[in-house]
């Protein structure tokens, strides 16, 4: 065979220039990411039982999901983790191969028959059943400068920044860090509970049931006498937006006549739904989140995606907001691609001399 190639130099040439030709146009389409696709598909399940510990979450939440979730085609194991902040998370590990739009679909199903098991909390929060990921390749924060209060921030940041980067292509899922969703708390004196023979449930209770959204209905709709000359729309409130409203909820009657008021066992403030995490940047508050890249996507296309989205934002970002990247994947993805770059060229020229 070397004979061959010797005898016939300019045949060695042209298939050598072939071979060269065929490289170049295959490696732009090569798949880029920091680290190969080797890690089993995961599913993650997660569910809030706000007020649980992790002893109920485990028995009301945790075990009735995972007695359905078992037997999944494809499953290979299952690890859970429950919280004494109520909160329960399963991540799910299907066999390698196993297709993961498929796989979420499968474990979606076997959530939804455990749902009338769940308590009634956990069902009007609902379960999510999320793709699990760990190529995480942009940590981003939004950050004030103390003229916008942590709640403004965490509302702006969730509806008008992370809402628009989710629909940028190849960003699967966007992980929130030190997020403070707008809540209302209500904030309950034990001895004035006691005092009126209340207990923490009977305002729950009284939240739920005046707290609602329903039709009022028309006075003089049909059907009617045939004397009716007007109809007159009924509008009632129907859910509560601010802490007065929350604090005039009544709780109990007393014998006398009178009432007793969620503002007479306690008080009502404008919160954050979750103080358990919190996001900082060189002592500024501010919120994280992490971009985290979709299966077959180019790391470096959805970075530069992102990093342009969000640089035009910054521009109609409120007066003290702005936004760092402090974490970037891609950063070690383009010097190693520079030094394939380099040693490809070497590799070439060290070829043309040996030929």
């Amino acid at each position: 065979m070397t004979r061959f190639f010797l005898e016939r130099p300019v045949f060695a040439g042209v298939a050598s220039l072939i071979i060269l030709i065929a490289g170049l146009v295959a490696l732009p389409t090569l798949p880029v990411a920091q680290y190969p696709k080797v890690a089993p598909p995961q599913i993650t399940v997660s569910a809030s039982y706000i007020g649980a510990n992790a002893a109920a979450v485990e028995s009301a939440v945790t075990t009735p999901l995972e007695e359905a979730i078992n037997g999944v085609e494809g499953l290979r194991y299952m690890s859970s983790v429950s919280s004494n902040d109520g909160s329960a998370t399963i991540t799910v590990t299907f066999n390698l191969g196993r297709d993961l739009d498929a796989a979420q679909a499968d474990v979606q199903n076997a959530v939804l028959t455990a749902t009338g098991r769940l308590p009634a909390v956990v069902q009007q929060t609902g379960v999510s059943v999320k793709k699990s990921s760990s190529a995480i390749i942009l940590g981003i924060a939004v950050l004030s400068d103390g003229r916008m209060s942590s709640g403004a921030l965490s509302d702006f940041t969730e509806h008008h920044v992370i809402d628009d980067l989710k629909r940028i292509p190849g960003v699967a899922d966007i992980q929130t860090f030190g997020l403070r969703r707008y809540a209302m708390r209500i904030w309950l004196d034990p001895r004035r509970l006691m005092a009126q023979n209340l207990t923490a449930s009977d305002v729950v209770t009284a939240v739920q049931s005046q707290n609602q959204q329903v039709a009022s209905g028309a006075v003089g709709a049909p059907p009617t006498t045939g004397n009716q000359l007007l109809q007159v729309q009924l509008n009632a409130s129907g859910r509560l937006s601010t802490p007065a409203e929350f604090a005039n909820i009544i709780v109990k009657r007393t014998p006398d006549g009178g009432y007793v008021r969620i503002s007479d066992v306690g008080r009502v403030e404008l919160g954050a739904e979750d103080y358990t995490t919190s996001a900082h940047w060189n002592a500024r508050e501010g919120v994280g989140f992490a971009i985290v890249q979709s299966q077959n996507a180019n790391a470096l296309d959805v970075a530069n995606r992102v990093r342009g989205a969000i640089g035009k934002m910054a521009a109609t970002f409120p007066p003290g907001v702005s936004y760092v990247i402090p974490f970037d994947a891609t950063l070690f993805v383009r010097e190693s691609m520079k030094e394939v770059a380099t040693t490809l060229g070497i590799a070439i020229i060290l070829v043309v001399l040996v030929i």
